[in-house]
């Protein structure tokens, strides 16, 4: 029976013993939680994770999607992705083995840095080949997101003004710079991407720093191909958006660089109100990082 209590965890052991007959459950422990979803680790090698979406027709659709969904990226990926066990779309749940590797974003910041263009140029070659998959391929499993780039900039004034009283004096200059530039034209053409290329979701060997894997696709859309390296660079600064740059060599990549630039300057507003209402301070100090090479005066 599922829980009736809301307790995700024994969710979690269930959906297990229903949908994996024979398994051996040993422990479930928390795994993570973001904006959308929640997730739960079941004997160090599954991830039982639920989706927040509160509208059950939705959800239902949402964890079918992206089941589906990973499916389809595991087959051009040059770097592997979870593939799911078992789904309960119902109850927004979706299982997957747990790739090796850990986080990047919970390295320390100076071997995260060192490791920086060598995860970024990995992570440029799984961009190229998301980037050239025909987008009517994969229409029926994800959305487009392409605000211009105007709202991006309004959105970023609204957030800046919330937390301005966190932003370091040293950047106070630069940022009102930014804020007060028009914004990059419209008129790329969009692609099918991750869109949420944050370091949270890239997995290295914690020793060598190689890519292990890039989880958490459930925000992937139709968008500016600009958009997942102007989050390499906000999260790994520019020699990592260099490197990235030079294995994917596909387009106008001067135009890209500034767009990427300008991505990377809006979100870094976002993700350190993130950190902030959560109290998760691997997310405000890499923000706060960020704005070394963001907004130099």
């Amino acid at each position: 029976m599922w829980s009736q209590n809301h307790d995700r965890a024994d969710d979690a052991r269930d959906a297990v013993a229903e949908h994996l007959p024979g398994y051996q459950i040993e422990a479930v422990t928390p795994f993570g939680e973001g904006e959308d979803n929640i997730a739960y680790q079941v004997n160090g090698e599954l991830i039982v994770r639920f989706s927040k979406e509160p509208d059950p027709a939705r959800r239902a659709t949402l964890v079918a999607r992206e089941a589906r969904l990973l499916a389809a990226v595991a087959g051009f990926s040059p770097v592997p992705v979870p593939e799911p066990e078992f789904t309960v779309a119902e109850r927004g749940c979706l299982a997957y083995r747990r790739l090796p590797g850990r986080p990047l974003l919970d390295l320390p910041l100076p071997k995260r840095l060192a490791h920086g263009p060598s995860v970024a140029a990995t992570l440029g070659g799984l961009l190229a080949a998301a980037h050239t998959v025909p987008v009517d391929q994969l229409a029926e499993l994800v959305e487009v997101d392409n605000p211009p780039p105007s709202e991006w900039l309004d959105e970023a004034a609204e957030i800046h003004t919330a937390i301005a009283e966190e932003i370091p004096e040293a950047h106070h200059r630069a940022v009102k710079d930014f804020l007060d530039t028009p914004p990059p034209a419209d008129g790329c053409d969009p692609v099918f991407s991750h869109n949420d290329l944050g370091i949270e979701h890239v997995l290295v060997a914690p020793v060598t720093g190689a890519v292990t894997g890039v989880i958490d696709w459930s925000d992937a859309a139709i968008v500016d191909p600009a958009y997942d390296f102007g989050l390499l660079y906000r999260d790994l600064g520019p020699a990592a958006l260099d490197a990235a740059l030079g294995t994917y060599q596909t387009g106008d990549l001067t135009t890209l660089r500034e767009r990427a630039v300008f991505y990377a300057r809006c979100s870094v507003f976002e993700d350190l109100a993130y950190g902030l209402e959560t109290g998760q301070d691997a997310y405000i100090d890499k923000s706060l990082t960020a704005l070394e090479w963001l907004f130099t005066s």
